[in-house]
């Protein structure tokens, strides 16, 4: 399954966790419109896609304005989904991440993570 994710780029996942997920999605309360909005964003975006002989995907169009994907894509392989970026948007969000590393680590063991 692949969706809207969060950061402008598009998350795919195999569709056993996908339905793990739409269910926790499913069963959130839907009170707050922030709630609603992410239900919405990865719900209603969501379509099952397949891979050609090839090893490739067509996406939708939508999916591909969403995310402004252009002409090159990164693939960026996560836990349990994979993330689908424009090249240069990938390249400036990394960028950003890496001067932020301290902080990022910080946050993650207040979370004990990390």
């Amino acid at each position: 399954m692949i969706t809207r994710g969060l950061d402008r780029c598009l998350f795919i996942y195999p569709l056993k966790i996908w339905k793990e997920l739409a269910k926790k999605l499913g069963s959130l309360p839907v009170g707050e419109s922030s709630t609603r909005s992410f239900i919405r964003l990865m719900l209603a975006g969501a379509t099952d896609v397949e891979v050609d002989k090839q090893g490739r995907v067509l996406l939708p169009d939508y999916l591909k304005s969403y995310a402004e994907l252009r002409r090159n894509v990164t693939i960026a392989g996560l836990y349990n989904r994979m993330e689908v970026w424009d090249e240069n948007k990938w390249k400036k969000y990394k960028s950003n991440a890496e001067k932020n590393t301290d902080e990022i680590a910080e946050q993650l063991g207040k979370l004990g993570v990390y």
